[in-house]
């Protein structure tokens, strides 16, 4: 088992005044002029310490470690006095991989608080510190700053702007938002620094502490102004890259809004979320500690440490005891390196894995102590105390570092990356039906290579361990091609990547969010789910299951995004209309027949059915086809569109099958031969719906209404019989009716079946009698008196032994007055002669008959009086009209 050890880098002998800086350190805490471990700078190579001093005197202390001793002899060092009052803000160093500038040597600025930056520059060469420039930070002489940092080649610092003499004065309100944030663009070159023109990020703002962290800037409010306003419970994040703000605050783990930063003014980037800032009593800020890859590390009153995720995410980390309650004058430190938080309260160090919030181990220190980062080694914290410079070594239980060489580590690295494209490429070689021999490039492209979950597992644990034994700088010199091999590896990860950082994202999200953001995100969520499974080629059992229990854990969600992915549109005239692929339909009608509740589970005839021997319905399996969970959904939440929806769905099932899709596979379940309905396997879509009715607990009435529409969309002449039925038991005749007129008209067959159907109703009671007329008129053309009198006298209730003479006017007994119609108009019928040849024997003969052809002789000499008139033959013509004979050649044959 590994534990982290002290190991003691310097005892402060090796730095050039060496005795002052141990007297600065070891002042009596009763002495006012004690300095705080808080003012002192440890540069990023751990060979420059410098101290602010606050009182009595304001200045700046600098003490180096040189390489070579015998140049420290007469060092020029880096020592600030003024007087008036002038102090100095903070000192922080720039990192020269972010500019331009070249060779060794470390650049540190100096910010005054009247704006004034000096830019120092170490040379070893030189024998100390030179000075670069001197520059201006504010535009304005009377701008005061209150707070410095730098991000990459950005100087971004608060500065306060007090009102102008001429202005009215400020309410107390107004005079805390007299501060601004600013920025200037900073490159150092060949020993020239090169200042940009100044941006204002954000203008009447209250006073902030400004923090980089990675490419972050992260504005905290002032921790000793304890502002009593609801403008000190929040504290903002702003990204150069982006161009953008995040508001948060420390009682909620997402942030409250984020938005362009292109709004400057602060009373209108936060104007909409006063009145919710305003209810919030967070905790505050005890001390902070930037990560360096965009977040911060917080540390609360209430004794927790909080880490502020680079997106915005705020999540515990570790609890302090019970008992810890932060005063003014406790000292804290924090750190972070890698996956382990080193926190410093009063003299007690802990370290807490980040990921887990375990805390690792817990050390006693003698004396109060400061932690930083250094550089040279990043994988473990570096600690400055009262007696010199440490690090904490982690160890085994035998007492051995642990680590790597930076050789084993860049092999080892490249190892890794070749072996699992390798492994990869022989196990989908030998899955592969093609001869061609699979290789690394290959896999890598196209996005062929699927096993993103397990290779990001083996990556984030080589990165943990290997990269906190490896020195970073090693890394960047010598191991070029371990970083290319790394590189190369995530950019062919980076879809599935983005995926997984999505779903952690979209996990803490319904975690930490409230009941409408997790009821937002759930919509949403269901929605593309739906939409993926519905618009996929192949559904399985596994994904049927999984669209089942969307619907079932999510059913509000799941019906809003079936009719989205449908594209469902009501008119408002009782019509559906759908606007999806022909595949989406397709998958949404597939009976899927090893979950088809007709070959799941018992069956049992609904009660409401029970005219129709051919309709089974069984009980509710555990998984139903996509029709049956969209029918389940419409009775709940639209119960009048059942009728319309599985009219579209006839409709969509047809025009596909007039198009020939995949008429060639048997899942779309199309009905073969007459009807459909006889001898088949296939279910038709009306049954499947009436399956779904009759397994709901709905209402009687609603549900037999609703059947009863099923039965008529249906169109098919056993279900429109069934739906009449339904309507003569419930004695509705008016709608009986109209059944009748609409369906009579579509099939003759039909026709006689709903007027033998209505005769026998006729025949038992009287209550048809207002709608008489409109029966006869269904009468069949080909019925007789015989046939009619027949079904009348087979369909009569038996009556009395001995009947009265005459009906009671009051009886239900059928009258021959009532069928006196219906009879005279069949009798009538078939006393008049049959028109069906009619046209045939009125019609002339085309073409004539032709005349019989004897030969004649003309006389030598022929008379004027043998000779016909013209009008003789007229007359001829006109005595045969039933002929069309033309007169014969006068000639004759010759």
């Amino acid at each position: 088992m590994s534990r982290f050890v002290l190991e003691e880098l310097s005892d402060f002998k090796d730095y050039a005044g060496s005795q002052k800086l141990s007297d600065l350190l070891t002042f009596s805490k009763d002495e006012p002029s004690r300095i705080k471990l808080s003012d002192v700078r440890v540069s990023p190579d751990g060979r420059h310490i410098h101290v602010l001093l606050r009182q009595p005197k304001v200045g700046l202390m600098t003490f180096d470690k040189h390489e070579r001793p015998q140049l420290a002899l007469n060092p020029k060092k880096l020592d600030v006095w003024f007087k008036g009052g002038v102090s100095i803000v903070d000192v922080f160093y720039l990192d020269l991989l972010h500019n331009k500038g070249k060779g060794t040597g470390v650049v540190a600025v100096v910010v005054y608080e009247n704006g004034k930056a000096e830019f120092w520059k170490f040379l070893e060469c030189k024998t100390g510190w030179h000075l670069l420039q001197t520059s201006d930070l504010c535009n304005s002489p009377r701008a005061r700053v209150v707070s410095v940092c730098v991000c990459s080649s950005l100087l971004v610092w608060c500065e306060e702007r007090p009102a102008s003499e001429s202005s009215p004065a400020l309410s107390s309100t107004r005079d805390k938002l007299r501060y601004c944030v600013c920025r200037r663009d900073c490159e150092v070159e060949d020993g020239a620094v090169n200042l940009g023109g100044l941006k204002i990020i954000l203008h009447n703002n209250p006073k902030f502490t400004v923090i980089s962290s990675g490419d972050y800037v992260h504005l905290l409010p002032d921790l000793k102004a304890k502002l009593q306003l609801c403008i000190s419970k929040f504290f903002l994040a702003w990204s150069p890259r982006h161009d953008s703000f995040t508001i948060s605050t420390t009682c909620k783990n997402t942030p409250i809004k984020k938005l362009s930063a292109k709004e400057s003014d602060f009373r209108r980037l936060i104007a909409d979320c006063l009145g919710y800032l305003s209810a919030l009593e967070p905790p505050e800020i005890c001390s902070f500690s930037p990560t360096g890859c965009g977040g911060l590390l917080l540390l609360l009153n209430t004794g927790w440490l909080y880490l502020l995720q680079e997106d915005g995410m705020l999540r515990r980390v570790y609890k302090l005891a019970d008992n810890f309650t932060p005063q003014a004058d406790t000292h804290t430190s924090l750190c972070v390196h890698v996956n382990t938080a080193a926190l410093i309260v009063g003299k007690t160090l802990h370290l807490i894995e980040v990921n887990c919030g375990r805390e690792l181990q817990k050390i006693a220190l003698k004396r109060e102590g400061l932690l930083y980062a250094n550089q040279a080694d990043r994988r473990t914290p570096f600690l400055l105390s009262e007696t010199g410079l440490f690090m904490l070594a982690e160890k085994d239980s035998t007492g051995k570092a642990l680590g790597l060489s930076p050789a084993e580590g860049n092999q080892s690295g490249a190892v890794l990356v070749e072996a699992i494209f390798e492994e990869a490429c022989k196990y989908y070689q030998q899955r592969s039906l093609s001869s061609t021999q699979l290789t690394v490039e290959s896999l890598k492209k196209g996005g062929r290579f699927q096993a993103p979950i397990s290779l990001a597992s083996i990556l984030r644990n080589y990165l943990n361990s290997g990269l906190r034994r490896t020195e970073t700088e090693s890394l960047q010199n010598g191991g070029g091609d371990y970083i290319a091999g790394q590189e190369k590896l995530m950019c062919s990860l980076e879809g599935e990547l983005r995926a997984l950082v999505a779903l952690e994202e979209l996990k803490g999200s319904l975690v930490r969010g409230g009941v409408k953001e997790v009821e937002a995100v759930g919509g949403t969520l269901v929605e593309k789910e739906v939409v993926r499974l519905l618009s996929s080629s192949e559904l399985d059992g596994e994904a049927l299951l999984y669209l089942n229990s969307i619907f079932s854990m999510f059913p509000g969600q799941a019906w809003s995004a079936a009719q989205a992915a449908l594209q469902l549109h009501h008119n408002g005239e009782g019509s559906l209309s759908s606007r999806a692929a022909p595949d989406v339909w397709k998958m949404v009608l597939t009976p899927f027949p090893n979950s088809h509740p007709a070959t799941n589970g018992k069956s049992k005839h609904s009660p409401s059915l029970k005219g129709d021997n051919n309709c089974t319905v069984t009980t509710s399996p555990a998984v139903l086809p996509v029709f049956e969970l969209l029918c389940q959904s419409v009775v709940r939440f639209q119960p009048g569109w059942l009728p319309r929806f599985l009219q579209l769905s006839q409709q969509q099932q047809q025009g596909s099958a007039a198009l020939g899709l995949s008429l060639a596979s048997s899942s779309w379940g199309f009905p073969s031969g007459r009807g459909g309905e006889s001898g088949e396997n296939i279910i038709p879509l009306y049954r499947r719906a009436l399956w779904v009715l009759s397994s709901l607990d709905t209402d009687t009435e609603q549900r037999q209404g609703l059947e009863v529409e099923l039965l008529l969309v249906s169109g098919r002449p056993n279900a429109v019989l069934q739906a009449l039925r339904i309507l003569m038991v419930k004695r509705q005749w008016e709608r009986v009716t109209q059944v009748a007129q609409q369906f009579c008209k579509k099939s003759p067959l039909l026709n006689k079946e709903i007027f033998n159907a209505l005769l026998c109703e006729v025949s038992q009671h009287r209550e048809l009698d207002p709608y008489l007329d409109l029966l006869w008129a269904l009468c069949p053309e080909d019925y007789s008196v015989t046939t009619i009198l027949n079904l009348v006298l087979k369909n009569i209730p038996c009556s009395s032994p001995s009947p009265a003479p005459f009906a009671d006017p009051h009886s239900s007994q059928l009258a021959i007055g009532q069928l006196k119609p219906l009879l005279r108009k069949v009798l009538q019928r078939e006393m008049k002669p049959s028109q069906r040849y009619a046209d045939i024997l009125q019609s002339p003969l085309y073409p004539p008959p032709a005349l019989p052809r004897q030969p004649t002789f003309r006389p030598s000499s022929v008379s004027d009086a043998d000779t016909p008139s013209p009008h003789t033959e007229t007359r001829e013509l006109k005595s045969s009209p039933n002929t069309n004979a033309l007169p014969a050649d006068p000639g004759g044959f010759s």
